[in-house]
Parts: C-alpha cells; sequence; structure tokens
C-alpha cells in the first residue's frame, strides 16, 4: 500500500511540476492565463462503508484549473494590437469552428481580414458604406480601397449676430426741383423739416439765390442734403462761323468756315478747353449745344444771331436728399411743392465692397465629383419688413449668385434670406420658415475657367426641387440649417460651420476605440466605422477547455457564449494600441517549482523506505 500511496504522490508531483514548468514557459505569452493543480486525497471504501479506522491511498489530482484574472496592459505602436480591459473574449474563426481568446495581437491578411498570428478571422459586426453598424457577426474585414466623395447637401451654420450693430442701408426720398425759367431766381421761402421724434427745423433760403447757394443752406440742416446743377443748351442753328459767344463773361470767337468748319465742334473743344473748369460742354441728344455748370451757380449766356442778340442767366435745379423718416412739412413751399419725389437706397449690398455688409464667413463645399467650392455668407443689418432686428443673409458659391428663380436670361439672381429674431435673441424665422433652413437650389458646379466641370447641376424649385433632399441626391442642391444662429449683445462669432461633403480619398491608418469600433481614417480628413469588434463571455468561465494557441472553446460546462458589443452588459471595454500580458507571478511560479521538487522527493523517500522495509521481511530466516 504505501507503494502505491508513494506512487501517487510522485505522479501528483510530477503533473504540478508540470503545470508550473508549463507557467513558466508562457510567462511571456500574451493572453495567457496560468494553471494550478488542485488535489485531493484518496480513500479505500466499501460498498457499504469506509470503516471504522480508514486509511489513505494516496493523492490524486482532481483539476487543472485556470486562473482568469486581468492581466497586466503593456502599450504598443500597432494600431490593431487590441487588449480586453475586463471581462470577455475575442471571438475566432478558426476555418469555421469558433474559439475565444484573449490574445489580441492582430493583423490584415491579404484579403483584408482581420487575423491572428495563427490566421484565425477576428469575428465582429460589420459597417455598411455609410459606416452604420449592423447587428449581424460576420468576420472583420477591412476596406482599402479609396474612400468615394461625397456631395455637400447639408451645411449646418451657427453664428452670432450683434444686435447692437448698426443698420448699414442708407435709405430716404429724393426730392428734384424742375429747371426755373431764364432769368429767374429763386425767391425767398422757408422750408420745415419734420423728425421722427416730434421735432422740426425750419430751414430760410433767401429771395434771389442761386441754387448753389440754396443748396448750401440745405445741407446745414440735420437729415437733408443737397446739390445743385445748372444746365441750358443753345440752339444748334444759332452756333455759326464768324461769331461770339459769351459764357460767364468768358468770350469765344468762332473762326471763319476755312478754319472752323463745324462750328458746334469747335465751339464744344473751346469751352471745355477754357478755364471754365466748372462749365461742360456737349452735343444734347438732339443736336443743340448743351452748357452744364456742375456747381450750380447762375449760368450766363450771351450771343447774336441773324435774329438779333440773345442773352439771359439760366438759374439751377435742386436735388435734396431727405433721410429715412424725415419729411417736408405740408403745405410745402412752392420749391418743394413742384419737385418730383422718389424713394432711394444708397450703400446696397455689394460683395465686392466691405462696407456693405456688417460681416461674412466662408465654408468649402464639395460637388458631386468631389469638387471643393467656396461658399460665402454675407450678414448684412437692414431695415426690411420686420424691423430693424431684421438681418439679411446673402449667399455665393465661388462668388456667383446662386439666387432662383433666375431671371428673364434665365441667369441666377442673388440669394437673399431674412433672418428674424425673437426678443431673447433666438432665431424665430428664416424668410418666413419656422425650421429655420434655406435650400440653394440653383448652383451649377463651375471649374477654375468659370464653365460647368461635369458634376450634377442644380434643380430649381420651378423644377419641382423640395427639401427634404432626396436620398441619394440627384442635383448640386443643399440646405443651410441656421437653427442655431443668435442674437446677442456680444460681438459677431461663428459657433458652428460644417458641412456633410468631402473629396475622395486615400486609406491613411486605422483607428479602434474603447468600444471596439474600427475607425478608417483617409487622406482627406474623413474617418468612417468599418466595423466593431465583438466580445464574448460565459457563465462559467472555469468551463472552458483550452485548446492551444493561447485559445478556449466553449464546453458543456462553461454554457454558450453571450456575445455583445464592447463596454455592454458584463463585457469589458477594448484598449486600442495594447496587450494584455501574461497573469503568470513569476516569484509564486518559483517557489512552488521547489514544493513541487520537495513534494517529488519526499514521496521518492516513501517508496524507498517501503521497500527497505520489505526487504527487511525478505531477508527474514
Amino acid at each position: 500500500m504505501a507503494f502505491n500511496t508513494g506512487l501517487s504522490g510522485l505522479r501528483a508531483a510530477s503533473i504540478d511540476l508540470d503545470v508550473t514548468g508549463n507557467n513558466i514557459a508562457n510567462a511571456s505569452t500574451v493572453g495567457f492565463k496560468s494553471s494550478e493543480v488542485q488535489f485531493g486525497d484518496l480513500y479505500a471504501s466499501g460498498f457499504i462503508g469506509a470503516g471504522t479506522n480508514p486509511v489513505g491511498d494516496g493523492v490524486a489530482v482532481q483539476s487543472v484549473a485556470q486562473n482568469f484574472s486581468q492581466g497586466n496592459i503593456a502599450f504598443t505602436d500597432r494600431d490593431l494590437d487590441l487588449a480586453i480591459n475586463g471581462d470577455g473574449y475575442f471571438v475566432l474563426n478558426n476555418g469555421g469552428e469558433i474559439r475565444y481568446s484573449r490574445a489580441g495581437q492582430f493583423g490584415v491578411d491579404k484579403d483584408g481580414f482581420v487575423v491572428n498570428n495563427s490566421g484565425m478571422k477576428l469575428q465582429g459586426f460589420m459597417a455598411d458604406i455609410d459606416g452604420n453598424l449592423s447587428g449581424v457577426r460576420s468576420d472583420l474585414q477591412l476596406d482599402n480601397s479609396n474612400l468615394s466623395p461625397r456631395r455637400t447637401t447639408n451645411v449646418i451654420s451657427g453664428v452670432n449676430l450683434d444686435s447692437g450693430e448698426d443698420v448699414l442701408e442708407i435709405s430716404g426720398t429724393r426730392l428734384v426741383t424742375g429747371q426755373p425759367a431764364q432769368d429767374t431766381q429763386i425767391s425767398g421761402q422757408a422750408i420745415q423739416f419734420d423728425y421722427p421724434d416730434g421735432t422740426s427745423i425750419t430751414t430760410t433760403i433767401p429771395a434771389n439765390s442761386t441754387a448753389r447757394e440754396a443748396a448750401d443752406l440745405l445741407g446745414l440742416t440735420d437729415g437733408v442734403s443737397a446739390s445743385a446743377r445748372t444746365e441750358t443748351t443753345i440752339a444748334a442753328g444759332d452756333v455759326a462761323n464768324n461769331q461770339t459767344v459769351q459764357i460767364q463773361g468768358t468770350s469765344f470767337n468762332i473762326p471763319d468756315a476755312a478754319t472752323a468748319p463745324d462750328p458746334m465742334a469747335w465751339l464744344i473743344d473751346a469751352v471745355n478747353d477754357s478755364p471754365l473748369n466748372s462749365v461742360n460742354a456737349s452735343l444734347s441728344t438732339g443736336g443743340d449745344l448743351r452748357l452744364i455748370e456742375s456747381r450750380g451757380n447762375d449760368l450766363s449766356i450771351s450771343y447774336t444771331t441773324g435774329g438779333g442778340t440773345t442773352a439771359y442767366t439760366q438759374t439751377g435745379q435742386l436735388t435734396i436728399t431727405l433721410d429715412r423718416d424725415v419729411e417736408v412739412a405740408t403745405p410745402a413751399p412752392p420749391l418743394i411743392a413742384g419737385a418730383s419725389s422718389e424713394t432711394f437706397t444708397a450703400n446696397i449690398f455689394d460683395p465686392n465692397d466691405q462696407r456693405t455688409y456688417n460681416h461674412a464667413t466662408s465654408s468649402t463645399l464639395y460637388d458631386s465629383l468631389g469638387n471643393p467650392h467656396v461658399m460665402t455668407q454675407y450678414f448684412v443689418k437692414e431695415p426690411v419688413a420686420g424691423g430693424d432686428s431684421v438681418w439679411a443673409m446673402y449667399v455665393q458659391v465661388d462668388g456667383e449668385d446662386v439666387g432662383d428663380p433666375p431671371d428673364s436670361n434665365g441667369n441666377p439672381t442673388r440669394a437673399r434670406f431674412d433672418l428674424q429674431f425673437n426678443e431673447d435673441g433666438t432665431l424665430a424665422l428664416v424668410d418666413g420658415d419656422p425650421g429655420n433652413k434655406v435650400m440653394i437650389s440653383n448652383w451649377t458646379p463651375r471649374d477654375p475657367s468659370g464653365l460647368p466641370n461635369g458634376a450634377d447641376g442644380p434643380r430649381l424649385i420651378s423644377q419641382g426641387a423640395t427639401t427634404p433632399l432626396p436620398e441619394p441626391p440627384v442635383s448640386s442642391n443643399f440646405v443651410i440649417d441656421l437653427r442655431g444662429s443668435t442674437q446677442y449683445g456680444s460681438d459677431f462669432s461663428v459657433d458652428e460651420q460644417r458641412q456633410n461633403g468631402y473629396t475622395t480619398g486615400r486609406l491613411s491608418g486605422l483607428d479602434v476605440d474603447d468600444s471596439g469600433i474600427l475607425f478608417a481614417r483617409y487622406t482627406n480628413g474623413q474617418s468612417k466605422a468599418l466595423g466593431q469588434v465583438s466580445l464574448a463571455s460565459f457563465r462559467n468561465t472555469d468551463g472552458l477547455t483550452p485548446v492551444g494557441e493561447t485559445t478556449w472553446v466553449e464546453t458543456f460546462k462553461s454554457g454558450a457564449p453571450i456575445i455583445g458589443q464592447p463596454n455592454t452588459g458584463t463585457l469589458g471595454s477594448i484598449n486600442a494600441s495594447s496587450i494584455e500580458e501574461s497573469n503568470v507571478d513569476l516569484s509564486e511560479e518559483l517557489v512552488n517549482l521547489i514544493i513541487a521538487q520537495r513534494n517529488y522527493q519526499a514521496n521518492a523517500k516513501t517508496i524507498e523506505t517501503a521497500d527497505a522495509v520489505t526487504q527487511a521481511i525478505i531477508n527474514l530466516r
């Protein structure tokens, strides 16, 4: 019996040595889990009972249990080195056989599949062409092809427009007096101007004033400006050779026909070359001589014709400009009563003149071929319907207008949209739309020479263009979403400016986040989800059976795997560019090695002693 007891001890110690040696050998194996031998004693027992004083029969190895505790996580420089921080196992396809592993050293084979060092394919959830993850598990395969371009269909633009800024647009009323009769000067009269705040100012023009003098006086009045211009004509038949014409006291002696075959042309040149800098001579549309005194001074004319001598003084006409909301009190004096009236707008928006808009911002758009284009938004605070808190937004692409409907020649008009704000500064309406979105539906993508570049062109509203845009898109139309825009009392700022288009790109790298999603990075700055690593967990991890290559397979004892996404349920997270080191404790294993050696030696001594006793019995005579 002692022999059997010692022999069982030798066998157990030998297995202990083997397990400890295996642990030591795999101290640097990625994802390796150490094992320990679990022993149990042996007793002989009968069918009914074991007797009153049973004697043990030795030891037996009950189990070789693995320690599934977390190993240290070490960082590497490889994108596809993955470590699981927490519970869970990588799911591997080994030619149809499903295995599970904690070793995350992966690469890509020639077909783009993510594989481990043994060629087993890593499984996960693949993404569609737009990067949307599915719930169907399969072998992860990376698409190394170029990323196709995507046209811009949506622009999200959030800006803050300073509520304290001034209105740039200048508007008002323009009054133009009639042409006074010859030898008639402006009579003395008083003009009363009424202002929006209820006040009034009266400007008195003395009798016998020139148009220039009247304009100077009016220009001293708040909200009023004026200019003067004096014009008269001399009939073509009244200009002849050998004639003297006096203008502002300066004599012009027209030569004979030999020297001046065209007396009218000679006189025009002579007047324009004379010291009379403020007087300009030209032919009128009827062929008469037109004289203009640009400063509005009286113009004195004298000349002799076959019908006698003509001499007179011409007084000029006034152009009076009233600022917005400034009015002439009624009844108006004769000077104003007979004047023509028109409203006007000065300082009209011009994208080439920074003085005509408050702010501008630009962003890059992409057409269906992936060509970049620059969209510019101009913001102008101006008096439009709704009051001074309304802003106008003008839009151009590559410096060209994109307004719909087009003009009579089929060319795009200026794209202009009203932005109306609530009293709390939030955006209320954009062109009357509470959704605060506008559609650009008349943009033709062009090349640098200004010709259409072959990309999809516009679809006008008259052709059925509506929002939301169809998917996939069939035109160059895009939507500008302004819902995040505000009008607060702070400086202009662009809080958000992004769009969903991009040009073509080549694969430049891979990233993996803590939820196991594989992102492809492209040279155009875009990234797209290619798939997501799946993880498996088991109710009884001790029931897994190791099958080599740092992998396990499920058994009846382990139960069926629960497979899901990282960071869900009891599954751990993924650490990219990292590996999980072996959880072997070398110090402990070396001590266990000494213990196993002592156990082996002690059991060998048991056999040696039993042999000596047996020999003593044999030697009895």
